[in-house]
């Protein structure tokens, strides 16, 4: 996203050209924080995405793989606990929910890597924010009184004295 040269400062503008200068900058602003949120959204959307497939396809091979490894460590294991078939299918069993416990745990830290905030947007803000308010205090300061305001000089560039 290229930005826009700072408009050349023109001293005699006048207070409604800079107004409305003020409001261009504004709005051009504002579209540049919702087209940045946009962007964001669509990187943690698609990283999130990629994190919830690789999820899925584990499970489903875990399912496949884990369904015919089942029936023959139970068929193995119970022929070789003397036909005791049923402790064979608990020991099967237990070694499975281990191995699908590690499987859900990487899948879900891999779907809690993408940052689902919006970092840089937040950043833009709250530097949007800092320049309101820096463009907002010269009216909130109060005006020095007159007795504190600097004198002209004369022509000949000596302040000329105060009669008090």
């Amino acid at each position: 996203m290229a930005s826009r040269p700072p408009a050349p400062l023109d001293p005699d503008a006048g207070i409604p050209d800079l107004i409305r200068r003020l409001a261009d900058d504004s709005k051009r602003l504002a579209l540049d924080e919702v087209r940045l949120a946009k962007l964001e959204m669509k990187d943690n959307v698609r990283d999130g995405a990629k994190g919830g497939v690789r999820l899925a396809i584990a499970f489903g091979a875990g399912v496949v793989a884990l369904t015919a490894l089942t029936i023959a460590l139970a068929a193995l294991l119970g022929r070789l606990l003397n036909g005791n078939y049923w402790a064979g299918t608990l020991i099967v069993g237990a070694l499975e929910l281990g191995a699908a416990f590690v499987l859900v745990t990487r899948g879900l830290k891999r779907m809690a890597e993408p940052e689902f905030g919006f970092p840089e947007s937040r950043e833009a803000l709250k530097e949007t924010a800092q320049w309101v308010k820096a463009v907002r205090e010269p009216e909130l300061t109060p005006r020095p009184a007159r007795a504190d305001l600097p004198r002209a000089t004369q022509g000949n560039g000596r302040i000329p004295e105060r009669a008090d």
